[in-house]
């Protein structure tokens, strides 16, 4: 384990920049939809249900990893406020399925927003040169990012297994 460590402090020339800075955006974002009455997990439970329209709550649950009580308490509280809504389950007389609204799916839009926007602001710190460049870097690496990962992340599993 000692090994594993080193070579993490030896190899991050990075120090985990791209994290620290998507999680100070992703602070920011979850404090300006939380303004408009929107909390992070609520965002998340609407998520879920835009990617799976006509979800069961215990399909939420399974998906979110969620207790069905939190589960419950959240689909009402975001059905109230607007955001989703329920429909008998025909193959199923016992539950509902939850779909979102229109107002869910500008939230997505308005979350995108919030993000390109501190983005836009961060970016506006470099030179148009150094922009286009460090656009062009990061492309490269989130290409390698996204293929690695559709491929169910074989690379990073032997790099992985090869320093324990």
């Amino acid at each position: 384990m000692v090994h594993l460590f080193a070579a993490v402090i030896f190899l991050d020339m990075s120090e985990r920049k791209i994290t620290k800075i998507a999680r100070e955006v992703g602070k920011f974002t979850a404090r300006t939809m939380k303004a408009s009455g929107v909390g992070t997990a609520e965002f998340d439970l609407i998520h879920v249900v835009r990617k799976n329209p006509g979800i069961t709550q215990s399909e939420i649950c399974k998906i979110l990893g969620a207790d069905k009580g939190a589960v419950a308490k959240q689909t009402a509280n975001l059905e109230v406020k607007g955001y989703l809504r329920r429909e008998d389950n025909p193959a199923d007389g016992r539950s509902q399925l939850i779909f979102p609204t229109d107002q869910a799916q500008r939230l997505k839009n308005s979350k995108a927003h919030i993000e390109a926007a501190f983005y836009e602001w961060l970016l506006s710190s470099l030179e148009e040169p150094d922009r286009r460049e460090f656009v062009r870097l990061l492309d490269i690496i989130y290409t390698k990012c996204k293929e690695e990962s559709k491929a169910d992340f074989p690379n990073m599993k032997r790099r992985m297994e090869s320093e324990e």
